[in-house]
């Protein structure tokens, strides 16, 4: 795989299962109906590990517009990449959140209200209130690049110091820092932390025949678009500030 193809897939496994335990928690007649958060934060964890392994050989698996600019930010990214990267991502999630749908269709169906039919598309917020909104998607996708950005590499060496691989190993650091973000942060927004997770499936929402969808909830839209952008610079500053 070339790196744009590795994050359209990458991304699309992310939003397939992470979008998929939206719809088998809150959907009518699912075999997950009422799971809760537990299941839904372990998942979208499990959902980013799955990505990582697939994309992160080819691509470092970014799966996310504010991880490609932080690292871009922090000298860490070649910065002519990252428009190819962030199509790709956005891609991705739209093809991701269309097959969980098609896999749940005849629950979306079932389901009376419409913002029950978008929830396993896109985020909002708890309580509508933007300039809350907007600090939470900061602070959590601050706290992803960040981190991010000090995870040191999965690699052992043998007796003669030759590397030995840890192979996808290596995914685990990141899918724990997810489930944590969700269960201490994502109790206001749903923690989008990634413009595509948000945007690509928002779009599918407008354009798939759910029926009694209601609207996309574009106002809120820009929300999980500008907070992880700031977040993102925040931590690559920060980052470059104290040195690595």
């Amino acid at each position: 795989m070339n790196p744009y193809i590795a994050e359209f897939i990458g991304t699309g496994v992310l939003l397939l299962l992470g979008s998929g335990v939206v719809a088998n928690v809150i959907l009518p007649q699912t075999k997950g109906n009422g799971g809760g958060l537990i299941a839904i934060t372990t998942a979208w964890a499990l959902a980013v590990f799955c990505g990582v392994v697939v994309a992160g050989p080819y691509s470092g698996a970014h799966l996310n517009p504010a991880v490609t600019v932080g690292l871009g930010i922090a000298g860490k990214f070649d910065w002519a990449l990252a428009p190819g990267y962030i199509l790709a991502q956005i891609g991705g999630a739209m093809l991701g959140s269309f097959l969980a749908w098609l896999m749940y269709r005849e629950h979306f169906d079932l389901a009376t209200e419409p913002g029950l039919k978008r929830a396993p598309f896109c985020t909002d917020p708890a309580i509508r209130n933007f300039n809350t909104s907007v600090i939470s998607e900061v602070l959590g996708t601050f706290v992803l690049i960040f981190v991010i950005l000090y995870i040191a590499p999965a690699k052992m060496e043998d007796a003669s110091g030759t590397p030995i691989g840890l192979g996808s190993v290596g995914a685990l650091p990141v899918a724990f820092l997810v489930w944590v973000i969700g269960l201490a942060l994502g109790g206001t927004t749903g923690y989008a932390i990634n413009p595509a997770r948000d945007l690509g499936p928002r779009i599918m929402h407008q354009i798939l025949p759910i029926k009694g969808k209601g609207t996309s909830d574009w106002g809120y839209a820009w929300v999980p678009i500008v907070g992880p952008i700031i977040g993102c610079a925040l931590a690559a500053g920060l980052f470059l500030a104290v040195g690595s």
